[in-house]
């Protein structure tokens, strides 16, 4: 009898998995294929990860970003850059952040187990049965609580009639080899409801990206996005984007974190921070033991994140606005800026508004 069976090894789950074990609970993680792969998810990222990591920036660092330029058309459309005259952002490598902090979840004392798909979960009042299939067939473990951190399509979410997601994105990411140290991302208002990407990696090449709604055609829009390049890309993966936490991400006796529980955000899909932020949510209000505590943890990481979520979506809507209206829009606002990139409440912070009265 574990005290918490988590189901997924990537950011949130081995976050939450490291902080209980540090908190004396005896875990087990079990990830479906070899952490970190197949990779679905880009490395740009706020400078924040490095308060989740354990010195590991030198492993981890690719690249330093200060900016970001807009578009409303292609690659030679005009754009409207962004800025701080300080780093915004990072790139990192995305598949060894994965397995930097799975290395630490067990370092913490969790139970990490790679190539291990579970194919059921069952809640009863008083312990949750999950079964995994591993080299050696099918096994069922038992726990006082499971947590499910295994991604948008989330396995834990299905079993157990957990609400879905509000929507879906499908996402293709692609990179070439191309050596960039610019310390500008470029963004493009160019597909529906969402955007294209191109960061720069320094050494490990560019990586190129977009996100489309359902039903869209995701690859035929990136194959005209890097066309418009002029780059052939050498690999490239796709995933699912949740966008939208449901009303409620813990049944009786289990708890969704991460892409599993679309803790994510609206305006650009990413949701590292966000999935480690209320892993520690969980970590510091469930009890295994008492149930009635998965209630505080949805209060917890709603009150830390609802603001956040709640203007990303609004900064989201402004992407379908009409061409003129962006083009405006970003004219006046664009230059030197006081905003985080994972905080949209900083649009209204001193920060911000000291960039603004000094460009008038």
């Amino acid at each position: 009898m574990y005290d918490v069976v988590v189901v997924g090894a990537g950011p949130a789950g081995s976050r939450y998995a490291r902080q209980a074990a540090s908190r004396g609970l005896d875990v087990v993680v079990f990830e479906q294929g070899e952490i970190g792969k197949p990779l679905a998810c880009s490395g740009h990222v706020s400078t924040d990860i490095w308060e989740f990591t354990e010195d590991a920036r030198d492993e981890l660092f690719q690249n330093e970003i200060s900016g970001a330029r807009f578009h409303t058309g292609g690659p030679r459309s005009q754009d409207h850059p962004f800025y701080k005259d300080e780093v915004i952002s990072n790139v990192i490598d995305r598949v060894g952040l994965d397995k930097h902090l799975a290395e630490v979840a067990r370092d913490a004392g969790a139970d990490v187990r790679e190539e291990h798909s579970v194919v059921g979960v069952t809640e009863d009042r008083d312990s949750v049965t999950v079964e995994v299939r591993g080299d050696d067939g099918v096994e069922t473990h038992r726990a006082k609580m499971v947590a499910g951190c295994d991604g948008p399509k989330s396995r834990v979410r299905r079993e157990l009639d957990l609400p879905e997601p509000d929507e879906l994105l499908h996402g293709v990411l692609g990179f070439s080899d191309e050596v960039d140290h610019g310390d500008f991302v470029d963004v493009h208002l160019t597909v529906p409801r969402f955007f294209a990407w191109r960061i720069p990696r320094g050494e490990a090449g560019v990586e190129y990206g977009l996100a489309v709604p359902p039903g869209d055609d995701a690859r035929g829009r990136f194959e005209e996005f890097v066309d418009g390049y002029g780059v052939e890309t050498d690999h490239r993966c796709s995933g699912l984007i949740p966008i939208g936490p449901p009303k409620r991400v813990t049944g009786r006796r289990s708890f969704l974190i991460g892409d599993a529980a679309a803790q994510t955000k609206p305006f650009t899909g990413g949701g590292i921070r966000y999935g480690m932020t209320a892993a520690d949510h969980a970590a510091r209000e469930i009890d295994p033991e008492d149930p009635a505590t998965l209630g505080e943890y949805e209060r917890a990481w709603r009150d830390d994140l609802r603001q956040e979520i709640r203007l990303g979506h609004a900064v989201r809507a402004g992407y379908s606005a009409p061409e003129p209206i962006q083009k405006a829009g970003m004219k006046a606002f664009e230059g030197e800026i006081g905003v985080h990139m994972d905080r949209p409440t900083t649009l209204f912070s001193r920060e911000q508004l000291a960039a603004l009265f000094s460009r008038s």
